[in-house]
């Protein structure tokens, strides 16, 4: 089925249309505090006509054959869309993390860092974060640079999906 851009859509969104639907792939985590391992995600993208979208993602821990063998991350927020391509991005994390973020969208990219994090007492100390959203031949590929735990601003997480 082909993407329609809703009726509805608010104009403030248009830079950032593209991500609108529901996503699945693969990826790769990787951080010096952790083993690397593989995963496979759903991310959904959903509008109501206001200057935002719902975010929400799921992943599951996979095996090199593709199985899946545990559960992984969820985030869930909102991408607001401001004139000019400029974004605001809340987040909140299962693993007790939330974050402010602040980009912008232009031509097919989405570019985001982190203007405030906060952690519960039990959740890893994340200090900073660098997202890049792109899309590649009609896919959605990202990638999340980290610093936490005392390690500098590095690759932490990369994926590629597809429209489902």
């Amino acid at each position: 089925m082909a993407f329609q851009i809703p009726e509805n859509l608010h104009p403030d969104c248009g830079p950032v249309v593209w991500l609108l639907g529901t996503w699945h792939g693969n990826g790769r985590g990787d951080y010096p505090t952790i083993e690397a391992y593989q995963y496979k995600q759903e991310v959904v993208f959903q509008q109501d006509g206001r200057p935002f979208f719902h975010y929400f993602a799921r992943s599951w821990v996979i095996d090199e054959n593709g199985e899946t063998i545990g559960q992984g991350a969820q985030e869930t927020g909102f991408l607001r869309c401001l004139p000019e391509g400029r974004l605001e991005l809340v987040l909140a994390h299962n693993t007790g993390i939330s974050e402010v973020w602040y980009g912008v969208a232009e031509a097919g990219k989405v570019e985001l860092r982190t203007a405030g994090v906060s952690f519960t007492e039990t959740a890893k100390e994340v200090v900073a974060g660098h997202r890049l959203y792109g899309n590649v031949e009609g896919d959605l590929l990202y990638a999340y640079d980290m610093e936490a735990e005392g390690h500098p601003l590095q690759p932490h997480l990369w994926a590629r999906l597809q429209r489902a």
